[in-house]
């Protein structure tokens, strides 16, 4: 079943976001398999606005704050915030689930 998990930054904490980034991606990479969607939020102009959203296909909510927890950026303390809420897929790249 689908999750979405959104991270907000804490502030001024960018410089944590960029040492991390790179051990991040390998994490994504080694979890591809999982991942429905994911990226950073930004600004209108696209510059980083401090967060992330994933979308996960895992069998629990146990299951998605285990995998947010086992990210670099989280072990880095990076969030300020983490919500995990579950999801109903409808449509993914323009394909309906419904």
């Amino acid at each position: 079943m689908p999750y979405i998990i959104e991270t907000f930054d804490k502030p001024e904490h960018q410089a944590v976001r960029q040492a991390h980034r790179p051990a991040h991606l390998e994490f994504l990479e080694r979890n591809a398999q999982l991942l429905l969607a994911c990226g950073a939020k930004l600004q209108d102009d696209g510059s980083d606005k401090g967060g992330g959203l994933y979308v996960v296909d895992l069998d629990s909510r146990e299951a998605a704050q285990a995998f947010i927890e086992s990210d670099p950026f989280y072990q880095a303390q990076l969030f300020a915030e983490v919500r995990i809420t579950r999801w109903r897929k409808a449509y993914v790249a323009g394909q309906s689930y419904l």
